[in-house]
């Protein structure tokens, strides 16, 4: 679920204050992103897009593939389901307060 390797290494390029304000930042827009995410709206796909980059650079790997998925089907022109993508974050995110690196 969470790619601990690059959560390591963003910590260490960045230092410890840095990581804990870019981790502070991330977990509040993608909380606000998420809540107000319409699937069927113009703007999915690019949203999908901006929360699958912001994934990727904290390592929640998971979350991000399926924001992927998501970003791919609504470029389609497709509804895509944010069910399995809500609870990817929710573990994700749970995971990650759990286990901090």
């Amino acid at each position: 679920m969470i790619d601990w390797n690059r959560v390591r290494d963003l910590k260490e390029e960045i230092g410890d204050d840095d990581f804990d304000e870019v981790v502070a930042m991330f977990l509040e827009e993608v909380d606000t992103l998420i809540a107000a995410l319409d699937p069927a709206a113009p703007g999915a796909e690019g949203d999908l897009h901006s929360l699958k980059s912001a994934a990727l650079n904290l390592g929640f790997a998971r979350f991000a593939t399926l924001c992927g998925d998501g970003e791919r089907i609504a470029a389609q022109g497709g509804t895509p389901d944010l069910a399995p993508i809500r609870a990817a974050y929710t573990a994700s995110r749970t995971e990650f307060a759990a286990q901090p690196p």
